[in-house]
């Protein structure tokens, strides 16, 4: 009856837990074989106009603060539009509360 479809499913999953297994080896291999050595930079501090708190300085800021929140607004709102987009162009949500 089910010992037929019981051990053809567990083959199944065992091709599939070799295949992972074997897939996962191949990636950290790969990995570990393109590893390089990391340059750090000089642990004494910089002669930066923006300040070094490892001089005693405060730290500036950096770029424009205005801009960048003005960029992360923009995003937000492209994000929200193609979202409601989206819905609206695929029929809205079709599981309600009501359907239960």
């Amino acid at each position: 009856m089910g010992g037929s479809r019981g051990r053809e499913r567990r083959a199944l999953v065992v091709r599939l837990a070799r295949g992972a297994a074997a897939s996962l080896a191949a990636t950290g291999a790969a990995w570990l074989t393109s590893a390089t050595s990391a340059l750090a930079a000089s642990p004494a501090p910089s002669q930066a106009d923006i300040g070094d708190p490892r001089a005693g300085q405060a730290a500036t800021l950096a770029g424009n603060p205005a801009l960048a929140i003005a960029i992360v607004v923009i995003i937000a709102i492209v994000a929200v539009g193609a979202t409601l987009t989206w819905v609206r162009a695929t029929g809205g949500p079709t599981d309600t509360i009501e359907d239960r």
